[in-house]
This record gives C-alpha cells, structure tokens and sequence, in this order.
C-alpha cells in the first residue's frame, strides 16, 4: 500500500497557506474552494507554483481538522484574503508514498505510522501530504499519488 518509508533532511521552502479548521466531516467541501483560492491568489501575484499543492495538518482528532492548504512558490506571497505567506522548514522527516484513491489514505497512514514505530523512530503529530498525482492528471485513482512526511524528533 505504501513504499518502503525512508528518511529525508528537506530544504526550506517559501509557500503560499490557506489556514483552515473544519469539522472533519467539512473537508471534502473546504479543500476545493481553498485550493482554488490559493491558486488564483498565488497567480495573481505573478508568483509560479514550485512544485505540487500539499496540505500540512496540524492537529485532527476525531472531530476538527486543523490544516493548511499549501503551495510552493517561486517567491514571498503577499497577504490577500484568507491566503498567507508560509514557510515549509528545513527538517529531517520520515517520508513515503502511497499510491491509490483518496479514500484509502487513512489506512496508508496507519501503516506509515506503524512502521515508524517499529523502527523505534520518535516522529511529530503533525503532518504533510504532498498531492503529487491526483484527480487532475486522470480519472484512475489507481494511479494517483500522495507523499506523505512526519517531522523526526531528536
């Protein structure tokens, strides 16, 4: 389900945020208004995507999800409705990917964690899904991809 985890030192990252904290049971309908506002945004500004749209979760329990819709970009965004400038650290992280529909992710993620554990590594609660291959490059969920990250903790 996923590929052997493996661990990365990551450089830092100039990003573009939308922050959001939502019932979980609101996210499928937050996460597309909130890409395509971050989107319009970052291009109204002249500013190129470096790279595909991720999301950093922050905290989710059962019941709210705080998260941040994220791209990287070429430059410093400025402030402009709910879009903020961000900053994806410099950080080792523990790092996979899985491959297959959005809706098997949250066992993808158990196993990512269980390997974690098993490998005696110490990883943050917070999170990042990087959307690598999704809906927008074919209607094959088969063949979309997610990278997953989890900060390592000394």
């Amino acid at each position: 389900m996923i590929e052997t985890p493996r661990i990365v030192q990551t450089v830092a990252q100039l990003t573009a945020i939308v922050p959001v904290t939502v019932a979980r049971s609101e996210i499928r309908t937050v996460m597309g208004p909130g890409i395509s506002e971050l989107m319009a945004t970052v291009a109204s500004q002249h500013i190129a995507p470096a790279g595909p749209w991720f999301t950093h979760h922050l905290r989710t329990d059962p019941q709210v999800f705080e998260f941040e819709i994220s791209v990287p970009v070429t430059a410093p965004i400025q402030d402009r409705g709910r879009v903020r400038p961000g900053l994806w650290p410099a950080m080792k992280v523990v790092r996979t990917v899985y491959q297959g529909p959005y809706e098997g992710m949250g066992q993808a993620w158990g196993e990512f964690d269980a390997w974690i554990s098993a490998q005696g590594l110490k990883a943050s609660q917070d999170f990042w899904e990087v959307y690598a291959v999704g809906p927008e490059s074919g209607s094959d969920p088969t063949l979309w991809r997610t990278e997953f990250s989890r900060r390592l903790l000394d």
